[in-house]
């Protein structure tokens, strides 16, 4: 899934050596959290949010087998 998250943003940067994505597991959820450059961050959310949920969007659909939720944290 850090792969996919990293596929998907890489293109939108500037500064691709700056992401960073860290995986958290809970009990009922996984929370993947996308760290960009600061001038990149307005560039990975879009106008109005819509870049942002459109990755949100890919991520959940490429959920794995477990019954987890999934959530994209993007900093």
């Amino acid at each position: 899934m850090k792969a996919l998250i990293e596929t998907i943003v890489t293109p939108l940067v500037d500064q691709p050596e700056d992401i960073v994505v860290t995986e958290t597991e809970e009990d009922t959820k996984i929370v993947f959290h996308l760290t960009v450059n600061q001038n990149d961050v307005g560039k990975v959310i879009g106008k109005n949010g819509r870049i942002a949920k459109s990755i949100r969007t890919i991520v959940y659909a490429a959920k794995t087998d477990t019954n987890k939720r999934i959530y994209l944290d993007i900093m």
